[in-house]
C-alpha cells in the first residue's frame, strides 16, 4: 500500500483545506499527476502524487481542513489486492490518532466509490477562489457562467455587488480574514522562527557585469523580443555554478544536522502584487538547463504564481532561495533564511558604478549581491568563496549559459 499524505509545501505551512479530487478510486495514477488542489494560505496549490498506483480511497473529504501529514488516500502497488490493501489500511488507522479537522470530517476508511468526491466537487478558477475570499464572497452560493459551470472573477465579483439582507447588521468585528492578511501572518510567523533559530551571518559582494551585460546585448540583438534572455536568468545561472563549488549552501538543516540537496533547485521569490505576500517556488536542476530554457520556465514561474496555479513539488523542494530586488529599486537586499534551507542570496539593482579596468577608470553595470547563510553549516570563509564564484562566473557568460547533461 502506498500512502498519500498532505505535504510540507514550505516551512510555514501547518496545514491545508482540500478543495478537489481530480482522480477516483480505480484510476491508475503516475508520479508527477496532479491528483488534488488544496488550499494554503498562500494560493491554490495542485498537488502531485508521488508514486506510481491504483488509487484504492479517498480518505478525505473536500472542503475539510487537516494538518500536514494526514494520511488523505491510499494507494493500491502493482499486483497488489483491494483486500490486502483495506487490512493494511484498517491496521494504519487504528494505530494513528485521528487528526483534528474541520468539517466535514474525513470518509470512513472503507469508502471507494466516486459518489461523494463528484457530488462535492465545485469548479473555481484560482483566481476566482482569490478574488472571493477579498470580497469576502461564499462560493457555495454563487452560481458559475464558465465552461461546465466554472465560477470565474466577474461571477464573484457579480455576487459581491448583490445586496444581502444581513450586511448592515453584521458587527465590524466579524469582519473576515483575507487571503493577504492570512499570507502575511504565515509569513511572519515563518520569519520570526528563521531569525530565532538560525545563527545568521551576511557578505556582500559587488559584481561587474559588464562582460555579461555585453553578451546579453549581442544575444537579444538577434532574438524577437518574445525570445530576449533575461539578466535575472544569468544571475540565477551563476548562483548555480557557484553553488557547485560550495555545497554546503544547497541543503537543509533537519534534525540537528546539515542535509544535502539531491540537486541544485532554485527557490525564487515572486511578490503576488495584489494584496501583497510573497512565494517562493522552485526553478528546478538549474545547472541542467541552458539560457532559453531557464527563461521561458522562470516566465512561466512567475505567471504561474501570481495565477495562483503552482505545483506541490514547486513549494516543496527549494533547496535554496534567491531574491532580487533590483527592479524595485534597491541597492542591496540582505534576506531571512527560509527554513529549512541554510542561505539565501540577494541582488539588488544593477548601475552605473566607477570601475577600474585595465588601470582606466569606467563606468560600467555593477550589481551588489548578498549573502545570507547559516553558521551552524558554513562560515563566513566559504560564504566569501561563494561569492567569489558567482563573480568569477558572470565573467564568462558564454560558458555560464550552456546547460550541463
Amino acid at each position: 500500500m502506498i500512502e498519500f499524505r498532505l505535504p510540507s509545501l514550505g516551512a510555514d505551512m501547518d496545514e491545508g483545506k482540500l478543495l478537489e479530487w481530480l482522480v477516483k478510486p480505480g484510476d491508475a495514477v503516475k508520479k508527477g499527476q496532479i491528483v488534488c488542489v488544496v488550499d494554503t494560505a498562500k494560493a491554490a496549490i495542485d498537488v502531485e502524487c508521488w508514486h506510481d498506483g491504483v488509487v484504492h480511497a479517498l480518505l478525505t473529504e473536500p472542503g475539510t481542513t487537516i494538518p500536514v501529514g494526514t494520511l488523505m488516500a491510499a494507494l493500491r502497488e502493482a499486483n497488489e489486492s483491494p483486500a490486502h490493501v483495506d487490512d493494511l489500511l484498517s491496521a494504519l488507522r487504528a494505530k494513528e490518532v485521528a487528526p483534528k479537522v474541520t468539517a466535514p470530517p474525513p470518509m470512513a476508511p472503507h469508502v471507494v466509490t466516486a459518489a461523494p468526491v463528484a457530488a462535492a466537487r465545485q469548479r473555481v478558477s484560482p483566481a476566482a477562489r482569490r478574488r472571493a475570499d477579498e470580497l469576502h464572497v461564499d462560493l457555495a452560493q454563487v452560481t458559475g457562467s464558465g465552461p461546465d459551470g466554472a465560477i470565474t472573477i466577474l461571477d464573484v465579483e457579480t455576487a459581491a455587488r448583490a445586496p444581502t439582507p444581513t450586511a448592515e447588521a453584521a458587527p465590524a468585528f466579524a469582519r473576515p480574514t483575507t487571503r493577504a492578511e492570512e499570507m502575511r501572518k504565515v509569513i511572519a510567523a515563518a520569519m520570526a522562527r528563521s531569525k530565532r533559530e538560525i545563527p545568521h551571518y551576511y557578505l556582500a559582494e559587488d559584481v561587474p557585469l559588464a562582460i555579461a551585460s555585453a553578451w546579453l546585448a549581442a544575444q537579444n540583438a538577434r532574438r524577437n523580443v518574445t525570445e530576449r534572455l533575461l539578466m535575472a536568468s544569468l544571475l540565477l545561472k551563476a548562483v548555480a555554478a557557484a553553488l557547485e563549488r560550495t555545497p554546503e549552501l544547497n541543503g537543509f538543516w533537519r534534525n540537528g544536522a546539515f542535509e544535502p540537496g539531491t540537486g541544485i533547485h532554485l527557490g525564487v521569490a515572486i511578490s503576488l502584487r495584489a494584496g501583497g505576500g510573497l512565494v517562493a517556488p522552485a526553478l528546478h536542476d538549474v545547472p541542467r538547463k541552458d539560457m532559453d530554457t531557464l527563461t521561458r520556465e522562470l516566465l512561466d514561474l512567475v505567471k504561474r504564481t501570481r495565477a495562483g496555479s503552482l505545483k506541490s513539488s514547486e513549494l516543496s523542494n527549494a533547496t535554496i532561495t534567491v531574491t532580487n530586488l533590483g527592479d524595485e529599486g534597491v541597492a542591496a537586499v540582505f534576506g531571512v533564511i527560509y527554513p529549512p534551507q541554510v542561505a539565501l542570496v540577494g541582488f539588488g539593482r544593477v548601475t552605473e558604478r566607477p570601475w577600474i579596468v585595465d588601470g582606466e577608470i569606467r563606468a560600467i553595470p555593477v550589481v551588489t549581491a548578498s549573502l545570507a547563510a547559516d553558521h551552524r553549516v558554513s562560515d563566513g570563509h566559504r560564504g566569501g568563496l561563494f561569492l567569489a564564484a558567482l563573480r568569477d562566473a558572470l565573467q564568462e557568460p558564454e560558458q555560464l549559459a550552456k546547460g550541463k547533461p
